[in-house]
């Protein structure tokens, strides 16, 4: 294991693009991980390619500590998650308060498979996009949680796994604010273009802040985070 190097879990959305950013800064060496679980937004994993495809391109100084890309098969998360993630059903709140958004051990199931593909490739830190202050207040995204799963994984696999969530504290203005700071107007514009967070898939319709429906919660907290960075600078 090397303390210098990083697997940055890569969804194709603004969020785990800044991590990834953020990573690059950081680690001498990165390697990014997807996951295929039969998202409603599925969209999102083509994303990923062209994404990491642009930015070898756009930045040769990243370009040369970003390594291999892998995208795991977790299907079975689909099948046992009845959610709007994961169902044609209409995006609202559940019983339990949580939004129908939620898909129950999604984090805790992505975070297990990254620590093991981490640990056969001899990476240190496990990047994730993770937040609390701009979120749908998903259990899983919590600062408590990650520490939870960090220390799991550490005894798991007897060896320290930590887990970088850079966004955890940071709302949607400071994320764009993030990126601008890591790579400038070109890594907003990548972000803009070839990211994807809508929750509906929706890849038709171009906003000033990218592609979506404008409608569904990521949306919204994308186009007002956006608004709120521009109105700032």
């Amino acid at each position: 294991m090397t303390t210098t190097s990083a697997l940055v879990l890569f969804s194709g959305g603004q969020d785990s693009a800044a991590c990834l950013g953020w990573a690059l800064q950081r680690f001498d060496q990165v390697e990014t991980i997807g996951f295929a679980y039969r998202q409603r937004h599925s969209v999102e994993l083509q994303c990923r390619s062209v994404f990491l495809a642009k930015l070898r391109d756009g930045f040769p100084d990243w370009a040369a500590k970003l390594g291999d890309d892998y995208l795991l098969d977790l299907g079975v998360l689909g099948e046992v998650s009845e959610t709007a993630l994961t169902r044609e059903q209409e995006i609202g709140f559940a019983e339990s308060g949580l939004p129908s958004t939620f898909v129950p051990g999604r984090n805790l199931v992505f975070l297990t498979f990254a620590g093991a593909v981490a640990y056969r490739r001899g990476l240190g830190a496990l990047v994730g996009g993770m937040c609390e202050t701009d979120f749908s207040g998903y259990p899983d995204c919590r600062r408590d949680t990650i520490n939870a799963v960090s220390n799991a994984l550490t005894l798991g696999l007897d060896r320290p796994t930590p887990i970088e969530t850079p966004l955890m504290y940071l709302d949607k203005a400071q994320t764009w604010e993030l990126a601008d700071k890591l790579g400038g107007s070109k890594l907003v514009d990548l972000i803009v273009e070839d990211t994807h967070t809508c929750y509906l898939g929706d890849r038709k319709h171009r906003h000033a802040w990218g592609y979506g429906c404008g409608a569904c919660p990521a949306c919204d907290l994308r186009a007002r985070g956006w608004e709120k960075w521009r109105a700032g600078r």
